[in-house]
C-alpha cells in the first residue's frame, strides 16, 4: 500500500504538534504553568515546569524529525500518563474524563511508535536504526 510508506511519518507530525504546542505555550506563560502545577499540589513547581518543559519540547521535536523516536516516544507516553492522573483525574467532571481518555489515546498512539519506530521518512531510517 502507498498510504502505508507516509503514514508513520504523518503520524508522527500529528502526535509531535500536540507537545511541541504545548511546549511552546509553555514557555510564553511560564507562571500561570507554575501556578497551574503548585494548584495541583506538586512540591517544586520549578522544577516541574522545567522537566515538562523539557519533555513536551525536546521529546516533541525529537518526534517530529524521527531522530531517537522510539524514546522519545517512551519519554512522552510516560509523561503523558503522568499528567493525566494528576491533572484529568475528576472523572465526576466530564470534561476531565475526556481529557484523561483522550490523553489515553496519544499514549496508545506513542506505544504505536516505540513498537514500530520512526518509519521511512525520518533521521532514525537514515541511520538505519
Amino acid at each position: 500500500m502507498i498510504g502505508s510508506k507516509y503514514a508513520p511519518f504523518v503520524g508522527r507530525i500529528l502526535i509531535s504538534i500536540l507537545f511541541i504546542i504545548a511546549g511552546a505555550d509553555k514557555v510564553a506563560t511560564p507562571d500561570g504553568t507554575m501556578g497551574y502545577i503548585a494548584s495541583a499540589g506538586l512540591p517544586f513547581p520549578v522544577l516541574a515546569y522545567a522537566g515538562a518543559l523539557a519533555v513536551e519540547l525536546g521529546g516533541g521535536l525529537l518526534l517530529l524529525i524521527g531522530y531517537q523516536t522510539r524514546w522519545a516516544a517512551l519519554a512522552l507516553a510516560a509523561f503523558t500518563i503522568v499528567a493525566a492522573l494528576i491533572f484529568h483525574s475528576n472523572f465526576a467532571d466530564q470534561i476531565q474524563m475526556i481529557m484523561f481518555l483522550k490523553n489515553l489515546a496519544i499514549i496508545g498512539g506513542l506505544l504505536q511508535i516505540y513498537a514500530f519506530g520512526a518509519g521511512a521518512f525520518s533521521l532514525d531510517a537514515r541511520r538505519g536504526v
